[in-house]
């Protein structure tokens, strides 16, 4: 499936090279102005299109699922303490059980360890204000590895990390146990072995929200992973003050202050995709450790040679980076490629057109495209891109889903405007469409919009009717209306 961005992408690859050159061109800007790095982070993990994805390409979902309470025993001690946990399995990356210091419940453990089960790896038993003593037992399983509060406790608390899966989704050898078994099959077998050695407790049915990959629908895993980064904090600064002051409008202004909450809790973008589509990464790697960033191979080499000082490197000594740049990273530039102000910051055309008047959207591409693209312009032009953003709503079903054609739940135009002609579809969506909200369709829309019709129809039907004297004369309201009409 291709994002509606990936039109932007398609002209950036068809019309000429200078619109690729110009998205190659900020990486290296940016990389070099110490705002992008390559590292590793917990990202948004889709095993099914084995790519990470950003934030915002992860939608929630209400499901049925599953709390489990299992014992951890205290090492030493005919003991144990109860955590609850929705996902057994990663119990085999467990590296702490965790508690609130305020806790008195649990003050006795400071300083103990605890036997993960299934594994019988002992691990401390630590502190944090994280947690919430009224949810569950009180105690918190601690997986650095594939959950992103955990990885953050485990950064304060210099806990080690350990992946239990693969790419795929499928558990890793690290894991120790139902190597090779998809998690959700390891869910079970899981469950089964905790029952059989008397650690689990009881199983109580929960509500849960789900995180799930807009571009496959796969439940999202949280996972450790080697990326590349763009440095958000101080580059959106100029992007959040020109909405606060006032410099760009946002339409409905409600948007105002989402837009605010986001780009004051910015977080890092990841801006690489393990992915065949978009431009590739212009890195290159040589020797065990080494890497280079230019906008070529030849750059590459020659900065390789004079960074490791050896000259007798050649282009088989380095291996470019395989993954590709997250498709809005081309899309945020935008109002500036479309005329080439990259490769060339002060040409008429540019100068005419910058900035332009009005942006219209919608309000699921407030972050991923119309922020980043204000982010871009006053980085690379000191300017605003647009002056208003109008942000239309979507047009979803009665489930509140999007139309969709995986889902079908998209009306066919054709169809509708033989049942209740043209001018009822255009009437029916225009009386219905709250300026900024999103729509909730179905076919009583376009019916009242054919009944609106028609009664303008028969009005004008009988007006035609009216028969009309020349020589009368006509009062002066009349004759103002006519002429402001």
């Amino acid at each position: 499936k291709l994002g509606a961005s990936c039109d932007w992408d398609r002209t950036l690859f068809t019309m000429d090279d200078k619109r690729y050159d110009s998205v190659i061109r900020v990486f290296v800007d940016l990389y070099n102005k110490g705002l992008i790095y390559r590292g590793v982070r917990m990202v948004n993990w889709d095993p099914e299109a084995m790519t990470a994805v950003s934030d915002e390409e992860v939608y929630y979902t209400d499901e049925k699922s599953k709390l489990y309470y299992v014992r951890y025993q205290i090492a030493g001690e005919d003991n144990h303490v109860m955590v609850a946990t929705t996902r057994p399995e990663t119990i085999l990356g467990d590296t702490a059980v965790c508690a609130n210091p305020a806790d008195e419940r649990f003050s006795h453990l400071r300083g103990k360890k605890v036997i993960v089960p299934m594994t019988g790896r002992e691990v401390p038993f630590i502190y944090d204000d994280y947690v919430d003593m009224e949810f569950g037992t009180g105690c918190l399983k601690i997986t650095p590895a594939h959950d992103l509060n955990d990885y953050e406790i485990g950064i304060r608390h210099n806990l080690p990390s350990i992946d239990i899966f693969n790419d795929d989704g499928t558990i890793s050898k690290r894991a120790g146990k139902f190597e090779g078994i998809d998690r959700f099959k390891a869910r079970e077998l899981a469950e089964l072995d905790l029952r059989s050695t008397g650690s689990l407790v009881k199983v109580v049915p929960y509500n849960n929200k789900i995180g799930r990959s807009e571009r496959t629908n796969s439940v999202i895993e949280p996972k450790l992973s080697t990326q590349w980064f763009l440095k958000m904090k101080g580059i959106s600064k100029p992007a959040l003050e020109a909405v606060l002051k006032g410099e760009i409008h946002l339409h409905p202004s409600k948007f105002r202050n989402l837009y605010r909450h986001w780009m004051e809790n910015v977080h890092d973008w990841c801006i690489s995709r393990q992915l065949w589509w978009g431009h590739r990464i212009p890195a290159w790697y040589y020797g065990d450790t080494g890497i280079t960033v230019a906008e070529n191979a030849e750059e590459a080499l020659m900065l390789a040679r004079k960074q490791s000082g050896n000259d007798s490197l050649t282009s088989s000594d380095l291996r470019q980076d395989d993954d590709v740049l997250d498709t809005w990273f081309s899309s945020w530039l935008w109002p500036i490629t479309s005329f080439d102000g990259i490769n060339d910051p002060t040409n008429p055309d540019l100068k005419y057109y910058y900035p332009t008047n009005d942006l219209i959207t919608a309000p699921e591409i407030l972050f991923f495209w119309v922020a980043r693209m204000i982010i871009a312009g006053y980085e690379y032009q000191g300017e605003k891109p647009f002056r208003n953003v109008y942000l239309t709503g979507l047009v979803r079903d009665q489930q509140r889903r999007k139309m969709s054609k995986s889902l079908g739940n998209s009306p066919e135009p054709l169809d509708l405007i033989k049942k209740y002609g043209a001018d009822g579809v255009r009437v029916g969506m225009m009386l219905c469409s709250p300026a900024g909200n999103d729509l909730l369709y179905d076919d009583s829309l376009p019916e009242q919009g054919r009944n609106f019709a028609n009664k303008i129809w028969n009005a004008c039907r009988l007006v035609k009717g009216w028969k009309t004297d020349d020589k009368m004369s006509q009062p002066d309201s009349p004759v103002s209306a006519v002429r402001w009409m």
